[in-house]
């Protein structure tokens, strides 16, 4: 199976997205919501499924869904922060506080002018 065929879902009684495929959970990504942030805690993927793109797919789709509720993201799972690090499309979502943290290293830094 692919990561196409995942369904993403919002588990909010378990503060948790889950990624599933067919009736299996396969990774889940733990949140708590305050004041108008989504603070993305941790991110697991079945071992069986690790390097395939589920986990791309899964943290996509849930910074979509946290951009259509109008949160700002706190991203302490470093799973998460790397992947905003290196998706800048999704920069806008982090909150002011978090920014440093999925900013890219400036790759002139360091080198004489």
């Amino acid at each position: 199976m692919s990561p196409e065929n995942a369904v993403i879902v919002d588990v909010p009684d378990d503060s948790r997205y889950e990624l599933r495929l067919g009736d299996r959970v396969i990774g889940f990504i733990e949140y708590r919501l305050r004041d108008g942030r989504i603070v993305l805690l941790h991110t697991e993927i079945d071992q069986e499924c690790e390097g395939r793109g589920f986990g791309s797919r899964f943290v996509s789709a849930v910074l979509e869904d946290v951009r259509g509720r109008g949160l700002e993201v706190a991203p302490l799972c470093p799973f998460i922060a790397r992947y905003i690090q290196l998706h800048p499309e999704w920069h806008e979502l982090v909150a002011e506080r978090y920014r440093a943290s999925v900013s890219a290293p400036d790759p002139t830094a360091g080198r004489p002018g």
